[in-house]
């Protein structure tokens, strides 16, 4: 097991003094040397840390967390052509009780996942590109997507693959980034104050973008101010670095979060570098005409919703900002198709479903359930089947109360409401205990002709009443 004490990180310890803690960012010294273990991924460019997901020459990092426990399977990492093994715990094997493996394949340190990060911070280190960080209460994946389209029009790019906007996927992320790269494009969620902060110290974002601010993740970030004050750390870090920010100038929180950051450039439907508003369209997907900034005229997309409008704005900003022609932005952006159950329209046996099922917080629940109500669909009846709502703290079941009486302002064919708070709040609908029950009323429904969407928060799993049907895969 190699276990060689290093030399110092080779960069300023960033711990202010009296604030050095177990889980402060980058306090902990490597055992082994951050130069070393790096020039082990130099040669091993390829980080795992699921050994269900590992390829031959792979590092295999082995995180921990409350359900489990990576160094248990440092072992079988090694078998399954792991190059090497990054530990924090003695390795032991499991014929001879308690006997620690002696293996030059295996590294030990004093914490898997701050090493992971340092890694990162030390690649990132070897960038002079833009790296775009983009996080926000609603809509980051999409704009994510977006923007990655129309970058990589026209340069090598490197995005965060799905939702791997954490503090495992996030450095995966940067990890993943190779020597050719001429943009990064990361997300970063986020649950609670201080988050997006970290994320920050391994990412360094020379651009940033918060798509909105809204009631998301309210037991964590303790309110909406809350939010507010956590989403803009993001903002914090731009402003001290003088880095640079796309803010979209319809919001008053955002314009004015964003004062002070030394380069703006904006996007909205007013009064913003780039303007653009949403054009009627003979079709159920969002069209935008841009009327200042870029491609002048009107730009079809693959979205179903108005709320998309900002993403779209903002990924033609990006791409004007950076040189991109208008021809490759209109294209990348009518040529993206959302995936993962983001406004997704799916045609199935005769009727329309939106699958906007990935996440759902009470700020994108009610532009869901408002844009649906404004849909234009040709007298199909319009049917509402909605998941519960996660992470709201004690505010939860009046968010829940006050989606209830939102949905009761529309007339509509039936309304399904799923799990969660749903179930303690009155209400004169169909009611289920969770998404296979909503399945099976579906599967029986005999829904024709009918306009359905479908949303909900991951925990509620409602792309599953669509999955779960008879004869649906």
């Amino acid at each position: 097991m190699v276990k060689a004490m290093g030399a110092p990180l080779p960069w300023k310890d960033p711990c202010p003094a009296g604030l050095l803690h177990a889980k402060s960012y980058f306090c902990v010294r490597l055992l082994m040397t951050i130069e070393l273990l790096y020039d082990l991924y130099q040669r091993y460019p390829s980080v795992q840390t699921d050994t269900r997901q590992l390829k031959q020459g792979d590092l295999f990092f082995a995180l921990k967390g409350p359900n489990f426990n990576g160094n248990a399977f440092a072992l079988r990492a090694l078998e399954l052509g792991a190059a090497y093994a990054i530990v924090d715990e003695p390795v032991v094997s499991p014929s001879v009780s308690a006997t620690p493996v002696a293996n030059d394949r295996i590294i030990q340190v004093h914490d898997v996942l701050f090493t992971l990060h340092q890694l990162a911070l030390y690649h990132r280190r070897h960038f002079d590109i833009p790296f775009i960080a983009i996080t926000g209460s609603n809509g980051k994946t999409t704009t994510k997507e977006l923007i990655h389209a129309v970058l990589a029009s026209t340069f090598q790019t490197y995005t965060t693959k799905g939702n791997l906007n954490n503090h495992i996927g996030i450095p995966l992320t940067i990890l993943s980034v190779h020597r050719d790269a001429e943009f990064a494009v990361i997300e970063m969620g986020a649950n609670h104050q201080k988050e997006i902060e970290g994320y920050c110290r391994y990412t360094l974002p020379t651009h940033g973008i918060i798509t909105n601010i809204g009631r998301a993740h309210l037991e964590g970030f303790g309110g909406v101010d809350g939010v507010r004050k956590g989403k803009g750390e993001l903002y914090d870090y731009l402003r001290d670095e003088g880095g640079s920010a796309f803010v979209f100038r319809d919001s008053e929180d955002l314009r004015q979060m964003s004062r002070g950051i030394p380069h703006i450039i904006t996007y909205g439907t007013a009064d913003a570098d780039v303007v653009g508003k949403v054009a009627p369209s003979e079709d159920s997907f969002l069209h935008v005409e841009i009327t200042r900034g870029a491609i002048a005229g009107v730009v079809p997309t693959q979205l179903v919703g108005d709320y998309n409008l900002p993403n779209v704005l903002v990924a033609v900003a990006v791409g004007k900002h950076f040189g991109v022609s208008d021809a490759k932005i209109r294209q990348a952006i009518t040529q993206y198709t959302p995936s993962n159950s983001r406004s997704q329209l799916i045609e199935r046996d005769g009727n329309h479903i939106i699958l906007d099922a990935y996440n759902a917080n009470p700020s994108s629940m009610r532009a869901a359930i408002e844009n649906f109500a404004r849909l234009a669909t040709d007298g199909g009846e319009k049917v509402l089947v909605l998941g519960a709502m996660a992470e709201l703290g004690p505010e939860s079941v009046n968010e829940h109360r006050g989606i209830v009486e939102l949905i009761g302002e529309y007339p509509w064919a039936q309304v399904v409401l799923v799990g969660g708070d749903f179930l303690k709040v009155e209400h004169p609908y169909l009611s289920f205990a969770n998404s296979a029950e909503a399945a099976k009323w579906y599967g029986g429904a005999g829904l024709k002709g009918a306009w359905v969407l479908i949303k909900g928060s991951r925990s509620s799993r409602m792309e599953e009443v669509l999955a779960r049907t008879p004869g649906v895969s």
